[in-house]
């Protein structure tokens, strides 16, 4: 029986394809209606794909923690909140540039990630969850009551001194768009090479048995806690775009609720698969902005109350969506895809199987008369 592979260039092709196809976005003069604002150069458009790209990143980093090493984690907004507050903090109190700024605020996520990581891995499963949202609700109650410092409920505004020129202002979105991407890309790269490593095939065989790891003499938990830290700190880089992107943050970007926001945006994707978090995170993203507009619209104010009600809640009608993939689309969408060509690659393998049986044996050739 023979069966076609892909060969394992193809994806990197078009993964490439893809980030040069993003890069000149901004310079084309496409529309989208319904999705975009208006035109890709405008700063409205580039504004919500930006959005885009920071939380397609934050949905990468999470789906490392859960779809590579099965650990459900409530609190994994603590990082990119650190990211964004330590930032924050570094340039308005410190008065440093950005680019050293941005290292000490990585610093800081990594610092957060290893000594909330060290402490939660000592349990597993629900407590483990557990765990790591206590640790979430604490910094968000220590952002709310530290006003001289992250600016409480008000949120922290984005001091513009050590920033450079080209990333300040709507003049500029253009370029943050750029800087967005790149976040994107560093993210991808970082989560793919875990997963292709040593420590992501200890951590995702210490998903499906732990037990049998350690029996081959291995460290799951070592492992793990890298992969947790690891995580942590792509999305400390996820939280540094936010506030460059936002010109600020807001005590929202620590809390839980943001953490479930990420994993409906995962769950959505297909969780353990790459392009399923990031497609995932784009989704939640344009369909949670686009339907904030969509509820202050004329037609949908003059729909009757049983109507007009739940449309104008964004938030019943992604929970509505999400209630559906859940049901019908149990492995999300990225799951669903990868299933129906495993069916079709299976299906083709057998037929091509069924076809060499059933061919007829060739009949021997008839002797020459000369060889006779």
């Amino acid at each position: 029986m023979r069966t076609t592979t892909r060969p394992r260039w193809i994806p990197a092709v078009v993964g490439i394809a893809l980030v040069v196809v993003l890069a000149i976005l901004p310079l084309l003069n496409l529309s989208i209606p319904g999705v975009l604002p208006g035109p890709t150069y405008t700063p409205g458009s580039l504004a919500l794909m930006s959005l885009c790209m920071v939380f397609a990143a934050l949905a990468l980093s999470y789906n490392l923690l859960l779809g590579t090493a099965g650990m459900l984690s409530f609190g994994h907004a603590l990082y990119f909140g650190a990211g964004a507050y330590g930032l924050g903090i570094v340039l308005e109190a410190v008065r440093l540039p950005l680019v050293p700024g941005l290292f000490v605020a990585l610093l800081g996520g990594l610092v957060i990630a290893v000594v909330t990581g060290a402490v939660a891995m000592r349990v597993n499963g629900i407590p483990f969850a557990m765990v790591t949202l206590a640790f979430a609700q604490a910094g968000s109650v220590l952002v709310r009551r530290n006003q001289a410092i992250t600016g409480g409920e008000e949120g922290l505004s984005l001091n513009t001194d050590g920033v450079p020129d080209w990333l300040v202002g709507v003049i500029n979105t253009r370029n943050l768009y750029w800087v967005a991407l790149a976040v994107v890309v560093i993210v991808y790269l970082v989560v793919l090479w875990v997963d292709r490593s040593r420590l992501g095939h200890i951590a995702a065989a210490a998903r499906e048995n732990d037990l049998r790891v350690r029996v081959l003499g291995l460290q799951p938990t070592r492992a793990k806690l890298i992969v947790f830290v690891i995580a942590g700190l792509c999305a400390s880089l996820a939280g540094v775009a936010y506030l460059l992107l936002q010109s600020g943050t807001q005590p929202t970007a620590v809390g839980a609720d943001l953490t479930i926001t990420v994993l409906v945006m995962v769950v959505l994707g297909g969780v353990g698969f790459r392009w399923g978090a990031i497609l995932g995170g784009v989704l939640y993203t344009i369909l949670d902005q686009r339907l904030t507009v969509l509820a202050r619209a004329e037609g949908i104010q003059q729909l009757p109350d049983v109507l007009r009600v739940p449309l104008s809640e964004p938030l019943f009608i992604l929970g509505v969506l999400f209630i559906l993939v859940v049901m019908f689309l149990p492995g999300g969408i990225a799951g669903t895809v990868d299933s129906w060509i495993r069916r079709r690659r299976g299906r083709g393998a057998n037929e091509t199987e069924l076809s060499m049986i059933d061919e007829p044996e060739p009949e021997p050739e008839s002797v020459p008369e000369m060889a006779r």
